[in-house]
């Protein structure tokens, strides 16, 4: 009778487990804070204990806080705890090796830079616009402020789930910033009411004609009907792959994908490495001018840098005739959230810094500068790094990875398998159901928020109002000791060219009547 007993209170255990962890799963399934747990009912708690404990495990088994790449744990955890507005803070002083090479120092004033009881930044600590006009200089019929110096850097949907574009959309209206399509087309998801940047490559996605090239007639009919397009990107290359093109398998082809691509259902679809709407540097100029007079929005390129010969060609033309494209967005070599070949990715193109520098000096030396919006990409999403590149002459940053952590990407780094285990980079149903874009878009605008302010923080430190009027003088980056470390000036030998800028009290004024 006992060992009856026995068998049936063993039987009662096992059965109240079975019904709490059901129990847990339906939560799970159900909840929508978290998309790992959502995605992965029961398992995914142990994701997050490890987690939990990754620092502890890390610091005396595996790795310190600073070692992971692309993006190390101090850095994701900052956008993390940021995006949800949560202490983002850290004790006891850095961890990192400020003796390191490379190291970014900024010159702090002795006094930081009052700001009165009435100024924007007292009434709104996020308030920070573009101090620079897209299309000013070349008379645009529809010039374009951006009232954030941090907006979204080209990232399609089809490589970025619906959701995840959805999210990102709703979340930059409530920022304030703008957000790029990338390559793969204007979607639904897209147009939840926040400023868009038309982005297109070599497939010519979305304004793509019968033939596979461009088509000027959809690309005026698309602007016509959706009037929160501010500007069009034409992206020559991007740093994960410059100067390679891509193939999007037809079995990736969704009806609904091949709708806003202008593709066929079920056909692989090739980019080309080089644009049928133009071959050589004097067609991109007139391809440029083409598009800026028929749909009246400012018109920008992209690239990674590498040979300047023909950038120096296109400087030229541009001093000669006075036109040219409104905005040039450089990509850092060190990659992005396109997958692409370990050569292209560690190899081809230059790292940002070197990159911008390169093209930012040619542009100078050609008087230019006050004609081009500079927009940097390549891990600049946090205020330290923008502060230099602001030094360098940028006058706004796009961020990629750093948004996909906004809204959950944990760095699982197989965007390119489908199988986003936070739903982000994936088409997979199940995966990307785990995102609510109504708490995702908060966490969005919360990250770009905070990145603003602490900017403004930091630009007041160094003693200026704006970022805009930071200079090579403000930053200093390690190269030995202290009595080795150099000025950007003397780093990148060349002086950044002042900024118009009057007071931020202006900038609120202008974007207040209507973004210019």
């Amino acid at each position: 009778m006992d060992t009856i007993l026995s068998f049936l209170s063993s039987i009662s255990w096992w059965l109240w487990v079975i019904i709490v962890l059901v129990i847990i799963a339906i939560r799970d399934i159900f909840q929508r804070k978290h998309t790992i747990s959502h995605n992965f009912p029961i398992v995914g708690h142990v994701r997050y204990m490890f987690e939990s404990i990754g620092p502890e495990i890390r610091q005396y088994f595996v790795a310190n806080n600073r070692e992971e790449l692309p993006f190390n744990r101090i850095e994701r955890g900052w956008i993390y705890a940021s995006a949800k507005k949560e202490n983002n803070y850290e004790g006891f002083g850095t961890d990192r090796d400020i003796y390191a090479h490379h190291h970014v120092f900024i010159n702090n004033a002795m006094m930081p830079y009052q700001v009165g009881e009435n100024h924007p930044n007292t009434i709104d600590k996020t308030f920070l616009p573009c101090a620079k006009v897209m299309g000013e200089f070349n008379k645009r019929k529809r010039p374009y402020r951006p009232a954030s110096v941090i907006n979204i850097s080209a990232m399609s949907f089809g490589s970025l789930s619906a959701k995840a574009v959805e999210s990102m959309n709703k979340g930059i209206k409530m920022a304030g910033a703008y957000h790029n399509t990338g390559e793969g087309g204007l979607s639904p998801y897209h147009s939840n009411g926040g400023d868009v940047v038309f982005h297109f490559g070599t497939g010519y996605f979305g304004v793509r004609a019968e033939d596979g090239g461009f088509s000027m007639e959809k690309m005026v009919k698309l602007v016509e009907e959706n009037p929160f397009i501010r500007a069009i990107e034409v992206k020559l290359s991007q740093g994960a792959k410059p100067g390679k093109g891509g193939v999007l398998p037809g079995a990736k082809i969704t009806p609904e994908i091949a709708k806003i691509r202008g593709v066929e259902i079920g056909k692989d679809v090739l980019s080309p490495p080089n644009h049928k709407a133009f071959s050589n540097v004097p067609e991109l100029m007139d391809f440029v001018e083409a598009i800026a007079e028929a749909t009246g929005l400012p018109v920008g390129i992209k690239a990674a840098i590498g040979k300047l010969e023909q950038w120096e060609e296109l400087a030229d033309i541009m001093k000669a005739t006075g036109k040219g494209p409104d905005f040039i967005t450089v990509d850092g070599g060190e990659g992005g959230t396109g997958a692409a070949p370990p050569s292209f990715a560690d190899h081809v193109s230059l790292p940002w810094v070197y990159g911008f520098s390169d093209l930012y000096k040619l542009f100078q030396k050609k008087g230019l500068i006050e004609r081009i919006v500079f927009i940097g990409s390549g891990k600049l999403g946090f205020p330290a790094k923008a502060a230099m590149a602001f030094a360098m002459g940028v006058d706004c940053i796009n961020v990629a990875r750093e948004a996909m952590m906004s809204i959950g990407c944990i760095q699982a780094q197989i965007c390119h398998t489908n199988k986003c285990p936070a739903g982000v980079a994936t088409q997979n149903k199940w995966l990307q159901n785990g995102i609510d874009p109504t708490l995702k878009s908060v966490r969005l605008a919360q990250y770009f928020k905070t990145f603003r302010k602490e900017f403004i923080e930091i630009t007041h430190a160094a003693g200026h109002e704006h970022p805009c009027q930071f200079d090579m003088r403000d930053i200093e980056v390690n190269v030995d000791d202290h009595n080795l470390s150099k000025e950007l000036s003397s780093t990148y030998k060349y002086e950044k060219t002042p900024v118009p800028f009057t007071s931020m009290q202006t900038l609120k004024d202008c974007v207040h009547l209507g973004g210019k």
